[in-house]
């Protein structure tokens, strides 16, 4: 999954009117694999792994490229509210956007000029979608670059969020905002994998379902692909 390919110029599959990535037949289950210690996700180790990060590889580093135009830079905030248990914050997209559109997501957007760096444009774009405000936000580091299908150059900014923030979502960009227990995303057991081929391209992907109160939330993708190179580093 960490090799990059050549496609031809195709619509991603999630424009595909028809396409429900749920329907397709999961491959396995990464249950044989440890999960990542309560102890290690709390704040103070999250903060020891980034200021002295151990030898470690990310498992996903590129989609097979379903479009045939230059690639775009952008950041992806992973936030990761300090309560008692940690959650992560992610959002759904709205159906409407250009691309995407319906997925789980990180708060994240194109680099723009005035940003000085990845970690100002995934601060930025996380205050413009959600309302996020930067005082509540302390950045840890960053993972490794995410290429997409839709090719975006990904760098995903992991960081602390101090509870308390107040949150006024996009509602062009933002359908919802809700939290996922890290400790459910950092365990194995629950990363699905998935592949299937269209138009003969291969695509294979994780998946990361989650049953909240309100829905099911199938976390896939590139989404998906950041988080377990996340647990990669946290477990390494």
């Amino acid at each position: 999954m960490t090799s990059k390919a050549s496609a031809p110029s195709l619509p991603p599959l999630s424009r595909r009117s028809n396409f429900d990535p749920r329907q397709v037949p999961v491959l396995g289950v990464d249950s044989h694999l440890m999960a990542v210690p309560a102890a290690s996700l709390q704040p103070a180790a999250l903060r020891q792994r980034f200021a002295t990060p151990p030898v470690w590889l990310p498992e996903v580093l590129a989609e097979p490229r379903l479009l045939d135009r230059m690639p775009m830079h952008a950041s992806v905030l992973l936030p990761i509210v300090m309560r008692e248990r940690p959650t992560v914050l992610l959002t759904e997209r709205t159906m409407h956007l250009s691309t995407h559109s319906g997925q789980i997501a990180f708060p994240g957007g194109k680099v723009d000029e005035a940003d000085v760096d990845s970690a100002a444009t995934a601060l930025r774009e996380a205050q413009e979608e959600v309302g996020l405000e930067s005082d509540f936000v302390q950045v840890l580091g960053m993972l490794p670059h995410y290429e997409t299908v839709s090719s975006f150059i990904i760098t995903p900014v992991v960081a602390l969020v101090q509870p308390g923030f107040t949150l006024t979502p996009n509602a062009h960009e933002v359908a919802d905002v809700f939290e996922v227990p890290l400790e459910f995303l950092m365990n194995p057991a629950h990363h699905q994998r998935h592949v299937m081929e269209w138009e003969g391209v291969r695509r294979e992907w994780f998946s990361m379902p989650y049953q909240d109160r309100m829905a099911q939330r199938f976390i896939w993708g590139a989404t998906a692909g950041i988080l377990r190179n996340f647990y990669r580093l946290l477990s390494a």
